[in-house]
């Protein structure tokens, strides 16, 4: 069945996700409409087709223990000289998407991988452009704000023509732990540190 790329993240949903997907490309990101937009909680990653099943299962467990919460983005922020990145700022919700994503990529499960760089929640609003443009997202975006209820997660495939498709939404169900709440100290459920 050869082997499929991977990635499983939270959407911005409309209109704001359309909205910074248009300012993305206006920015002269040419990867912009190949990406829906959204808040990662594994990136890239290779996988055997035949694995998809039991991801699709993992993943379906880890949303059926956790709930609906708020997401809020406020402003810009950039990985830069690091990584040519600006981004919007995820200022509500951050830890919540740490926990998730550390359940996504548990050792127990089938996305065992290291991270490049320490988790810090984001969107994605320039991505390896000229300065002047990435300068410029930074600048445009300043005062942006949005926010929603987190009800799901989803998978995407990433298609040869480097277009991310949604393949599965997972949504939390409504019993299960809420992510967006540290448990107490101690605890398996103990959201990370987040990088600053």
């Amino acid at each position: 069945m050869g082997t499929v790329t991977l990635g499983v993240s939270i959407a911005v949903p409309e209109p704001y996700g359309s909205l910074l997907q248009e300012r993305r490309a206006s920015f002269g990101d040419i990867a912009a409409h190949g990406i829906p937009t959204h808040v990662t909680l594994l990136p890239p990653t290779e996988a055997e087709a035949a694995d998809l099943p039991a991801i699709e299962a993992h993943l379906a467990a880890i949303a059926t223990g956790g709930r609906p919460f708020p997401m809020r983005l406020s402003g810009t922020g950039t990985f830069r000289p690091l990584s040519p990145v600006v981004f919007v700022q995820v200022v509500e919700g951050a830890s919540a998407c740490a926990w998730l994503q550390k359940r996504v990529r548990d050792a127990s499960g089938p996305l065992v991988r290291e991270l490049q760089f320490p988790y810090h929640p984001h969107v994605t609003v320039a991505h390896d452009i000229s300065e002047e443009a990435m300068d410029r997202a930074y600048a445009e975006l300043a005062d942006y704000e949005a926010s929603w209820i987190c009800g799901s997660f989803a998978l995407y495939e990433q298609g040869a023509d480097r277009v991310w498709r949604k393949i599965n939404e997972f949504p939390f169900g409504a019993g299960g732990v809420n992510p967006a709440v540290p448990a107490q100290s101690g605890s398996s459920l103990d959201a990370p540190s987040l990088h600053p």
